[in-house]
């Protein structure tokens, strides 16, 4: 039997707005486990579509053998959803139930094909996963972020595809859930492709594939063989387009200096012809072959000049495009150390065992980290401070303007473009200067005038950061719940430098220990199964 592959043949993506997002793809997908990498907005996740057949490329065609599941980056589930939805079993499920309570159809029974024990089997899977208290029919709602992805993920474990394309799969999911998920890959048996900006994920990794403005280009290693040979060809085609910019200004300079020559040369040769008293139709003679000489080295020069930029051009084309990323500070009005917050025996909905009751005080220089595995309460907890619900008992009193970043990114209306909304939230400031802070982001002119469903998941967020961080009235408290999720590297640290400097109270959940570190935190509210406890991380002396 031939092994699963995926090939791509000549690819190409064109956007509804006639932008070529990229174009002449080739490249074949094995056993090997494979990192899809690259910046945000460059394609990445509208490449894994392809391959999984949810997309068709403008021009080109990917070849499949065999079955393919694709998990998207971002669990998206209606209100009603179960987690039989969200493992994707629930058609299974239905009619297994159908069958036992007497249904012949064919339809139900190629609906089940294999799986007549998918419900034992999806029941071991979730206790596996430290998901025991949940079942098949659970609202879907009830579960935090970090466990709709590992139900999502229990799903394609159970899908037998030959193919798996995971985007973004470590999201939302805490430490010990992160190598969990790394341990579950390195024993998957067949195809595996992972979109990722996860360092420690992609380090498991056998073959790194990167997106890019330049292509899509394999290298034969995991995360830190790719990191080094990415640093290493970027060095090497910077080094030759200075080079090749060198040659250029050298030789257009010899130009010059021949030209000149022959300029002086010809000036003499006319001085000598006068003093000469030559007859007319000799002079003539001698400027018509001056003229032609001089006529021919301009064209020479002319075309020598033309292969020197084509070659400098060809030399920038390998330099990959690296478009900074800035984020503007917050003006914050000084809170000195007053109360920005309070919760008073609050009991929080949802959640059970020790974490389910808080009672907390935040100040207004205070830069807290949320910390604790899936499912304690972190997003809960912060969907009530920010007025998104309400206690089962207790009071949640919030003093200040607060601004709040939602895992699933609910203050971004899908419908409506990026720059309608942040001129919406910011009616102070010029379109242009909310332009150009969008561009600063890597939202182009293009992005920014698209719904902003079509965007990548990194440039969603950063549109819904945009939104919150640069309305009218100034926040002073930031409630930012797993902020850094899709972003590549050079956006995160945009994001640290620029949460560094916020002057206002900060709580953070997030499981990226390298992010929570370069924040400048003062406290962390851990969260384990004695309850909620406040650790201050700042020396006492």
């Amino acid at each position: 039997m031939t092994k699963p592959h995926l090939v791509l043949q000549d690819v190409s993506l064109v956007l509804p707005d006639g932008r070529a997002l990229f174009s002449g793809l080739h490249e074949q997908f094995n056993l090997s486990p494979t990192g899809l990498v690259g910046r945000n907005g460059v394609g990445k996740t509208l490449l894994a579509r392809i391959l999984a057949g949810l997309l068709q490329p403008t021009t080109g065609h990917c070849r499949r053998s065999g079955s393919v599941h694709y998990l998207a980056q971002l669990v998206a589930h209606p209100d009603h959803a179960t987690v039989a939805e969200l493992a994707g079993v629930r058609h299974t499920l239905d009619a297994l139930a159908r069958i036992e309570s007497g249904s012949t159809a064919a339809e139900d029974f190629d609906a089940v094909g294999d799986d007549w024990d998918i419900q034992p089997r999806l029941r071991l899977e979730l206790e596996r996963n430290g998901l025991s208290h949940l079942d098949a029919e659970t609202p879907a709602g009830a579960l935090s972020g970090g466990e709709a992805m590992r139900v999502s993920l229990i799903g394609a474990m159970l899908s037998g595809a030959d193919f798996l394309i995971l985007d973004e799969p470590s999201n939302h999911l805490d430490r010990p859930n992160r190598q969990a998920l790394i341990e579950q890959l390195r024993r998957w048996p067949r195809g595996l492709i992972v979109v990722s900006h996860d360092r420690q994920l992609l380090e498991s990794m056998q073959r790194i594939v990167e997106l890019s403005s330049l292509g899509l280009h394999s290298y034969g290693g995991n995360y830190s063989f790719y990191a080094a040979a990415k640093a290493h060809e970027r060095h090497s085609a910077l080094e030759t387009l200075a080079e090749r910019k060198l040659e250029r200004q050298r030789q257009a300079q010899a130009m010059r200096n021949q030209l000149e020559r022959q300029e002086r040369r010809q000036a003499r040769g006319k001085r000598l012809g006068k003093e000469a008293n030559q007859a007319k139709v000799l002079l003539d003679a001698q400027k018509e072959r001056s003229d032609v000489s001089s006529g021919t080295l301009r064209k020479h020069q002319a075309a020598c000049l033309a292969q020197l930029n084509q070659r400098v051009r060809d030399a920038a084309q390998q330099v990959e495009e690296e478009t900074p990323i800035a984020l503007h500070d917050i003006p914050v009005a000084q809170a000195a150390k007053r109360r920005v917050a309070e919760l008073d025996g609050v009991e929080l909905p949802y959640i059970a065992g020790a974490t389910r009751h808080i009672s907390l005080i935040v100040s207004g220089q205070q830069r807290i980290a949320i910390v604790g595995p899936n499912g304690c309460g972190k997003s809960t907890l912060m969907r009530l401070m920010a007025g998104r619900g309400a206690p089962l008992a207790g009071a949640c009193k919030v003093t200040s303007e607060c601004a709040y970043l939602d895992q699933r990114l609910q203050n971004l209306d899908p419908e409506k473009t990026v720059l309608e909304q942040l001129l919406s939230a910011n009616r102070m400031s010029s379109e242009a200067e909310q332009r150009m802070r969008l561009a600063q982001l890597g939202l182009n002119a293009q992005k920014i005038a698209t719904p902003s469903e079509s965007l990548s998941g990194g440039e969603r967020l950063k549109a819904a950061l945009a939104c919150i961080l640069y309305a009218d009235t100034s926040p002073q408290l930031l409630l930012l719940d797993e902020p850094n999720n899709h972003l590549d590297l050079p956006s995160a640290q945009a994001l640290e430098s620029m949460l560094r400097s916020y002057q206002g109270a900060l709580m953070v959940v997030s499981h990226d220990d390298a992010f929570l570190d370069n924040l400048g935190l003062t406290d962390r509210l851990l969260a384990d199964e004695q309850g909620w406890r406040l650790e201050s991380l700042q020396s006492s002396d």
